[in-house]
């Protein structure tokens, strides 16, 4: 009886394959549904943002809007100083309008990894303009009760970040924390998921903090006030750079 090697080969290859393979699309399930848990076909939000360095503190109110993956839209409601300014993503374009000069300036994406309003958020997380499971190679492990998702970008990807560990409690499916890393392998920031909340029937931490590892004293809170899902009076006008410029 005459043994095809090559179909050995490749039935030997699915075995060794199947189980990585199985692997992967699972962490890209976990990731990609965990990443739209504060989104729906649209979203309104309204949420408390606390700056704090050794130096002040400052706190925003802010209002938001999105629709689908790639359309977002943030305004500042207070302090008064800062009302009306607001920021537009649409696809992999983002601009700021800023009242008091009466101003629409471009984000290049060379600016997308910058804080956004002195905070330790960028304007990549404000936005979540990256696709974590399409920019990123993921590999997934197991921790008692959660999942450890390690995150290592493609050549492709436009990031400063050399990998990116994100924990996620396996039931309820909810986040817990990320851990960002250096190049070097060196943790920079760790943004950790809190208090969670139902929210319009979803289970959602009502709390992100992001510290930044490297700056004593630095911390930003964002707390959700509220979050509605597929509200009836988002449409796509409210995503335009006409939109952007409407004073309240």
């Amino acid at each position: 009886m005459k043994i095809n090697l090559k179909l050995l080969c490749a039935v030997l290859n699915l075995i060794i394959l199947l189980p990585i393979n199985l692997l992967s699309q699972s962490a890209q399930s976990i990731i990609d549904e965990v990443e739209k848990l504060y989104q729906g076909n649209s979203s309104r939000v309204k949420m408390t943002m606390k700056i704090e360095t050794e130096d002040y503190q400052r706190s925003l109110s802010l209002e938001g809007v999105t629709l689908g993956d790639d359309l977002a839209n943030f305004r500042i409601l207070a302090p008064k100083k800062d009302k009306g300014i607001a920021t537009l993503m649409r696809f992999k374009e983002m601009w700021n309008f800023l009242p008091k000069i009466d101003r629409v300036i471009k984000i290049p994406p060379s600016m997308m990894m910058s804080s956004w309003m002195g905070s330790d958020f960028t304007n990549d997380d404000l936005v979540k303009q990256t696709n974590l499971s399409e920019e990123y190679d993921l590999s997934l492990s197991e921790k008692d009760d959660k999942y450890i998702i390690t995150l290592i970008p493609r050549a492709s990807t436009v990031t400063v970040w050399g990998k990116i560990q994100y924990h996620v409690l396996k039931s309820p499916l909810l986040p817990t924390k990320q851990i960002f890393y250096d190049e070097k392998g060196i943790a920079i920031r760790q943004l950790d998921f809190i208090e969670s909340k139902i929210f319009d029937g979803k289970l959602l931490p009502s709390k992100l903090v992001m510290v930044p590892l490297n700056k004593i004293g630095h911390k930003t809170t964002i707390i959700y006030d509220s979050v509605s899902f597929d509200p009836d009076d988002i449409s796509e006008d409210m995503f335009t750079l006409r939109y952007l410029k409407r004073r309240f």
